[in-house]
């Protein structure tokens, strides 16, 4: 069914009451809006539940809007889990006296809803029997998603946009807000003043910087090598078979042993670098003997 026709269909159903059927906005994603008065509420409900056609058998949500002098509305969504359409429920609730008939009985599901609503707008929903506090502690005052509240933090600091209810007269206009780790200018380095001043992009504005400009050597020129440093400038690289000096002092470090002297033997018997490694003459067997004692 289109929006249009289940509008039509509950309009039907609530007959003779008086009721109003209009279209949600949202293009594809428009719903039917049925607005029925205080009293016409929970029938309402329980029409659109049971009629084969509509078959609105999963409450979505249920919320309220304050609508200032003209009271409270409270409205409830409703889906059709087999045939893919919804409908937004509708009623208007005077602002002294805001009370309407809970729809626990029909959707059990409701129970949160309207100790929500209840908590946040003051509203109260006859039949319900459980309205304590849900999100708020016990001792606050007040309900917060009414128009009229006060919000503390608004009469402490002055906000930029349009005034509140309550809130500080301070300020003027909207002020320039940073993100977050943005420095103001002036803060940190500089900032170009604007043309015409002195000039586009010309000097300083907002204070010297808070930390100098650290020196840096000079780029080359795009096509130009850095100069290498003379032959003799450059250390000596050892070449093959030369050993790396020992200490100036000629003492031999912490933790190591001299070197040996041209000539002499490594340590343990070692060859030198360089050397060939010899070592004791092959004894060869002598003929005939079995090797057995």
């Amino acid at each position: 069914m289109t929006p249009e026709e289940v509008g039509s269909r509950v309009v039907a159903l609530l007959a003779p009451v008086e009721a109003t059927a209009s279209v949600s906005g949202g293009q594809g994603y428009a719903r039917a809006t049925v607005d029925v008065p205080p009293a016409s509420w929970a029938d309402a409900v329980r029409a659109a539940r049971d009629d084969a056609e509509l078959d609105l058998d999963f409450l979505d949500w249920l919320s309220a809007v304050d609508e200032l002098a003209d009271g409270f509305d409270v409205v409830l969504h409703l889906w059709s889990v087999r045939h893919r359409h919804g409908l937004l429920l509708r009623t208007r609730v005077p602002r002294d006296t805001p009370v309407v008939a809970s729809v626990v009985g029909l959707f059990p599901g409701a129970a949160w809803h309207e100790r929500e609503t209840h908590e946040m707008f003051g509203i109260d929903f006859a039949g319900h029997g459980e309205l304590r506090p849900l999100l708020l502690p016990p001792e606050f005052e007040g309900h917060p998603l009414r128009k009229e509240f006060v919000l503390a933090s608004r009469v402490a600091k002055p906000w930029p946009g349009a005034k509140e209810p309550g809130e500080s007269e301070a300020g003027g206009g909207r002020r320039p807000v940073r993100p977050p780790g943005v420095p103001a200018p002036g803060e940190w380095g500089t900032t170009p003043t604007p043309a015409g001043a002195a000039g586009a992009g010309e000097g300083p504005r907002g204070g010297t910087p808070a930390r100098p400009a650290r020196e840096r050597p000079a780029r080359p020129a795009p096509g130009e090598r850095p100069a290498r440093p003379a032959a003799a400038e450059r250390p000596a690289r050892p070449t093959a078979g030369n050993a790396p000096e020992g200490p100036v002092s000629g003492e031999a470090g912490a933790g190591s042993a001299a070197a040996p002297a041209a000539g002499e033997a490594g340590p343990l018997g070692r060859p030198l670098p360089g050397e060939r490694p010899t070592g004791p003459p092959r004894q060869e067997p002598e003929p005939g003997a079995t090797g057995e004692s």
